[in-house]
C-alpha cells in the first residue's frame, strides 16, 4: 500500500516494532528517495549576502577608471571654480567698500581745504577792499578839507547840539582859520546853546572840540577818521596833512 500524500512524493513508512505510537523518530532516507533537491548554499535565498569568508569575496578595491578620473577632476573643476567664483564677489565687495571709504576721504579732505582757501581769499579780499576804501576816504578827506573849509561850520553845529541839553558853560574850540567860518555857519547853534567859540591852535583844521560842565564832544579830525575806518574794518591812522 502507498501511504504517499502526493504521487511522486515520500514514502510514509511504519515506525519499527517496539517503537510507541506518536513518538518522533529518525531515519535515514536514501537518496532514491528523497526526489529533486539542490544543496543550499549562503546567499541562495533571496536579500541574503554571502559570507565574505567564501570562496567568492574578494578583498581587493576594483581599479578607479579613466571615466572615473575623468568625473572627478570635472567635479574638483568645478567645486574650485564656485569657491573661487564665491571668494571673487568677496574681495570684490570688499575693494568696493574700501574704496568707497577712501574716495569720500580725499573727497571730504578737498572740500575742507577748499573751503579753507576760500575763506582765506575771503579775507585777504576783505582786508584788500577796506584798505582801498580807507585810501579812498583818506583823499576824499582831504579834498574836502581843501576845497570846502566850510564844512567845518556844519561840524560844530553838529557837535552843540549833541550836548546834554543841560550843560552848562558850553565852549567850543577850532583851528583859528576855521573860527571866522564856524562863527559865520554855526552862530545860530551857539546862540541857542549860549556857547562860546575858542581858537585853539592844537585843534587840526577841519575839527571841533566841544567842552562843558558835564563832558565833551570830540569831532576832532583824528578822532573821526578811526570811527570811520573802524567802520570800514580798518586801524589805519589819517596821516593826512591839511593845508593851514
Amino acid at each position: 500500500m502507498n501511504n504517499s500524500s502526493k504521487p511522486g512524493g515520500f514514502r510514509n513508512v511504519p515506525p519499527p516494532t517496539g517503537s510507541k505510537a506518536g513518538s518522533p523518530y529518525q531515519r535515514f532516507i536514501p537518496r532514491e528517495e528523497l526526489g529533486d533537491f539542490a544543496s543550499w548554499k549562503p546567499g541562495a535565498f533571496p536579500g541574503a549576502q554571502e559570507s565574505p569568508a567564501g570562496p567568492a569575496a574578494s578583498t581587493e578595491p576594483a581599479e578607479t577608471t579613466a571615466q572615473e578620473w575623468q568625473a572627478r577632476a570635472a567635479a574638483a573643476r568645478q567645486t574650485g571654480y564656485q569657491e573661487g567664483y564665491r571668494d571673487g564677489l568677496v574681495a570684490l565687495e570688499n575693494f568696493k567698500q574700501n574704496f568707497a571709504q577712501q574716495a569720500t576721504a580725499q573727497i571730504g579732505a578737498l572740500l575742507q581745504s577748499f573751503d579753507e582757501q576760500l575763506g582765506a581769499l575771503d579775507a585777504r579780499m576783505a582786508q584788500a577792499l577796506a584798505q582801498t576804501a580807507v585810501q579812498m576816504a583818506r583823499q576824499v578827506l582831504r579834498t574836502e578839507l581843501q576845497q570846502r573849509p566850510e564844512v567845518v561850520a556844519q561840524v560844530a553845529a553838529e557837535a552843540v547840539n549833541a550836548v546834554m541839553l543841560s550843560a552848562r558853560h558850553i565852549a567850543v574850540h577850532v583851528h583859528p582859520q576855521d573860527l571866522p567860518l564856524v562863527a559865520e555857519g554855526a552862530q545860530e547853534a551857539l546862540d541857542a546853546r549860549g556857547a562860546r567859540l575858542h581858537a585853539d591852535a592844537s585843534i587840526a583844521r577841519g575839527g571841533v572840540l566841544v567842552q562843558s560842565d558835564v563832558g565833551a564832544i570830540d569831532a576832532r579830525i583824528g578822532m573821526r577818521w578811526a570811527q570811520a575806518a573802524a567802520a570800514l574794518g580798518s586801524s589805519e591812522p589819517l596821516s593826512v596833512e591839511v593845508a593851514t
